[in-house]
């Protein structure tokens, strides 16, 4: 328990300098005073401190920090920037050394003497063995690593309280909700058993796709603290000579790289939410290589036709679906006040049409930037689908700054069935709005009849006063009111299976022009 203290206490010192630098913007002088106007790079340097005090916390700080990098709804987006560059190879000794894990597990069937370490994640370190002709990867928990952990989760839980009392009331809710979601990120990643099966779920979704490699798993070799894999190389795939003397090309690997998650996510319902450089190689035979597969998620049927429906609401601008699509994936409440939602939402639609460029990470940083005052949240598995579609979109950014992400993800789902193109879309408007007008129609012939009767029994009787002392005037009129009686007949007609809305268009168009030339005249 006095570890637990001591803990407590260090993070409290290490943060409490950023906790009344915030208070200041808010304050000049804590308790009283004017707001004060913090230029962007001293934000920026400021995120820069805190993520290097992240990383000298270690694991559990370096993950909260890389959930914090897809929370737009709780950081600022300078912050969520540089969170997100917390990719980087951690040390060896880190959280305990590794190796021991590997001598108590794995001396017997290994020779442990060939072990090559070549990459650190805040949880693991990955190194290569041999045995026989091949060589094999080996991702090993860190020893220390799973009651720092638990330990630091717990430091986390305590201050949680204490932090919310320094945050604005709109942001509370989705504090809380993150820490619940970062607990099941986490912990999620600690589980070997879970991430060598959805490795191996992946790697037969793909089995018959040329274009990607997965490497397999042995199952005798993995246990709950390591996991044992083919080893494959690649190249880097941002680096400068990623595609010298390949047949790929950048923008096509991006093209590629797009497809290839959309099909995880939306199609087979597993997906690898990690897409950062780091993670990512291009084989000396051109396709994709993918490591890592700690950070993942399932998603179910019924979520994935959720999320297409929240990008086809997107695309049509209907803002009335897209409040029931963010509903459906428990992104807001059901109990939300739906026309203050709708009018924020057809803000941020205005807004975000009024750029020259729109990117992944505009999109949902305008969403949740503008649902703050809303009690709202991102469940883990759409906050993981969001991350991929951001750290996604930057690294085809990267491989080509005029590569066009959306435009790469509609047509995917344009190809897939998952929403309609254009031309689709508004036919299926129309058809919806006329099915909907059915019953209106339905009602005018006994509305008309009810109203003649009226007119006969003179019980309802309609006074005019020529303005200019004639009546010729409304005479015309007549001719204008047969025509758009008969364009609406016509627009009616074309449901039917024989052209009647021929006849119709024509004294339409007859009506039309009488009521034009005796106008004229």
């Amino acid at each position: 328990m006095s570890g637990f203290y001591h803990r407590y206490l260090l993070v409290l010192v290490r943060f409490l300098p950023f906790a009344v630098a915030f208070l200041r913007d808010r304050r000049r002088f804590l308790l009283f005073g004017s707001r004060r106007r913090v230029e962007s790079a001293a934000h920026r340097l400021r995120a820069e401190r805190i993520r290097d005090t992240m990383l000298e916390l270690g694991p559990a700080f370096i993950k909260v920090g890389q959930v914090l990098s897809t929370r737009p709804d709780i950081v600022p987006p300078p912050y969520a920037e540089v969170f997100g560059t917390l990719q980087d190879e951690v040390p060896e000794q880190a959280g305990g050394d590794p190796k021991t894990v590997l001598t108590a597990e794995l001396e017997d069937d290994l020779d442990l003497s060939t072990l090559e370490p070549i990459a650190g994640g805040s949880l693991a370190f990955v190194y290569v063995v041999t045995r026989g002709d091949e060589r094999i990867a080996l991702k090993v928990r860190r020893p220390d690593v799973k009651p720092q952990v638990e330990r630091d989760l717990r430091v986390i839980r305590s201050l949680l309280p204490f932090v919310v009392r320094f945050i604005e009331e709109r942001q509370r809710y989705s504090v809380r909700n993150a820490a619940d979601d970062f607990e099941e990120i986490i912990t999620d990643e600690l589980d070997f058993a879970r991430e060598r099966a959805i490795m191996t779920e992946i790697g037969e979704n793909f089995a018959d796709d040329d274009r990607v490699v997965v490497p397999d798993v042995y199952e005798d070799l993995s246990s709950e603290r390591v996991l044992a894999m083919e080893y494959v190389t690649g190249r880097k795939i941002t680096a400068a000579d990623a595609f010298d003397g390949l047949d790929v090309t950048p923008h096509e690997m991006a093209t590629r790289i797009t497809e290839i998650y959309l099909k995880m996510g939306l199609i087979d319902g597993v997906f690898h939410a990690d897409p950062h450089p780091g993670n990512l190689a291009v084989t000396d035979a051109g396709r994709l290589l993918i490591f890592d597969f700690g950070m993942s998620d399932r998603l179910s049927e019924t979520v994935r036709e959720d999320i297409a429906g929240l990008y086809r609401a997107l695309v049509r601008r209907d803002v009335d679906s897209l409040v029931d699509a963010l509903i459906a994936v428990d992104v807001l409440e059901p109990s939300v006040d739906r026309v203050e939602v709708r009018r924020v939402l057809e803000l941020v639609i205005k807004d975000l049409e009024g750029r020259s460029e729109i990117t992944w990470r505009m999109i949902f940083t305008e969403l949740t930037t503008m649902l703050r005052d809303f009690p709202f949240r991102l469940p883990p598995d759409v906050m993981l689908l969001i991350r991929t579609g951001t750290v996604g979109e930057g690294v085809c950014r990267q491989l080509d700054p005029e590569f066009d992400f959306l435009v790469a993800v509609r047509s995917f789902l344009i190809e897939q069935g998952l929403i309609e193109s254009e031309f689709e879309a508004f036919v299926e408007k129309t058809r919806t709005d006329l099915l909907q007008s059915i019953p209106t129609l339905a009602g005018l012939p006994a509305r008309f009849d009810r109203t003649m009767r009226q007119l006969e029994r003179g019980e309802l009787v309609v006074r005019t006063e020529p303005v200019d002392g004639t009546n010729h005037g409304y005479r015309d009129v007549g001719f204008a009111v047969l025509a758009g009686a008969l364009i609406v007949a016509a627009a009616i007609l074309t449901l039917h299976e024989r052209p009647y809305e021929v006849p119709a268009s024509f004294l339409a168009g007859v009506f039309l022009v009488t009521y034009l030339l005796r106008r004229r005249r």
